[in-house]
């Protein structure tokens, strides 16, 4: 439980543990994972639909296409920071998360970790023929703790999972929302210093909500570092002390947990109801916005002072690459659902590079 001097270290106005009250990070802490122009481009086989005649047109239909998942992300995270990674689908989330964890080595930029990262649900390699119970004690083990430890974290982890008696059946008969929550319970009770959480608490009802916030406040008063994935907005904003905006593959926004959580939600808003161009000026504006904390993101910063970011104007917003698969089929002609932004801003290659086979 967090006493006054643990909320007033936090940045907290009392030492309630309120399940709706975010985290807040102290003012001061070491660094613990630093990101420099990480860039991950994947290649993958594609089927051209076109017809064309000939033996020469059946060997060329499948083709190469290289795939950039994350263009030159550069940040640091310190101890005690809880930091939110939110954006649409296909904009590199998940892939950044892999790649801090060290499960995929990135294209190239350079990543760097006080301490080895726990992605959730990877480390935990769980069997569903087994109980619950049993595989408490299989994970524990598959992250290093002793069988004396697994047994000690035991009952914390039934509690934070909120599985109930139901920690004594097969994991085969758990919904896939019961088994993300034992995963996580998993991963918190081994103590990571690094936590790196995809949608995980998006499974649980408000039992679970609870019960895993404060085992996570309680892991951050220990100046631990915390990601979370989340397509929710509101979610990152009521959590979070931290949050960064990624947009195909760039940082877009990187700042305080509710004003980034809040310009992401109006930017959506008016995507969903389709303000294009309101949506690209939001977008637009937030890109400079972010110009600052991107900088400050980075290992080695430029050296020509025009650049600094007090000098940068609309005119050195840079363009967004277009969605990979706008148009994935044939160059010469156009995707019959145009991507956002592509329709809007100007001088974009709209096509993938690719190689034929």
């Amino acid at each position: 439980m967090a006493t006054s001097s643990d909320a007033e270290a936090s940045g907290r106005s009392d030492g309630g543990e309120s399940p709706n009250e975010r985290w807040h990070a102290p003012a001061e802490s070491p660094v613990t994972v630093v990101a420099h122009n990480v860039r991950m481009r994947y290649k993958v086989v594609r089927t051209d639909r076109t017809p064309r005649p000939g033996l020469l047109g059946k060997l060329t239909r499948k083709q190469h296409v290289s795939v950039s998942a994350l263009r030159g992300v550069s940040f640091t995270a310190r101890s005690g920071e809880f930091v939110g990674i939110i954006g649409r689908n296909g904009s590199g989330k998940s892939t950044l998360l892999r790649t801090l964890a060290g499960l995929e080595s990135p294209s190239s930029g350079t990543v760097m970790t006080s301490a080895k990262p726990v992605l959730l649900g990877v480390n935990a390699a769980l069997i569903p023929e087994l109980t619950g119970a049993q595989n408490v004690k299989l994970g524990a083990l598959a992250m290093g703790l002793t069988p004396a430890q697994a047994d000690e974290i035991f009952e914390q982890v039934v509690e934070v999972s909120a599985l109930g008696e139901a920690i004594d059946l097969p994991m085969r008969t758990y919904s896939s929302g019961m088994g993300s929550r034992l995963k996580f319970a998993i991963s918190l009770a081994a103590d990571p210093s690094i936590l790196m959480i995809d949608e995980a608490l998006a499974t649980g009802d408000a039992t679970f909500a609870e019960r895993s916030k404060r085992a996570m406040d309680e892991m951050l008063e220990k100046a631990g570092t915390v990601f979370l994935v989340n397509h929710a907005a509101q979610t990152i904003e009521s959590m979070c002390s931290r949050a960064i905006w990624m947009e195909r593959g760039q940082v877009v926004l990187d700042g305080d947990a509710v004003e980034v959580a809040r310009k992401y939600r109006w930017f959506a808003h008016n995507l969903a109801q389709g303000n294009e161009e309101t949506a690209a000026d939001l977008l637009r504006e937030a890109v400079l916005d972010g110009e600052p904390s991107r900088r400050v993101g980075q290992l080695v910063l430029d050296a020509d002072p025009e650049r600094a970011p007090s000098a940068m104007n609309a005119e050195d917003v840079p363009d967004f690459e277009p969605d990979p698969f706008t148009k994935v089929y044939d160059r010469r002609r156009l995707s019959p659902k145009k991507s956002f932004p592509s329709t809007i801003l100007p001088n974009i290659d709209d096509s993938p590079r690719q190689t034929r086979r």
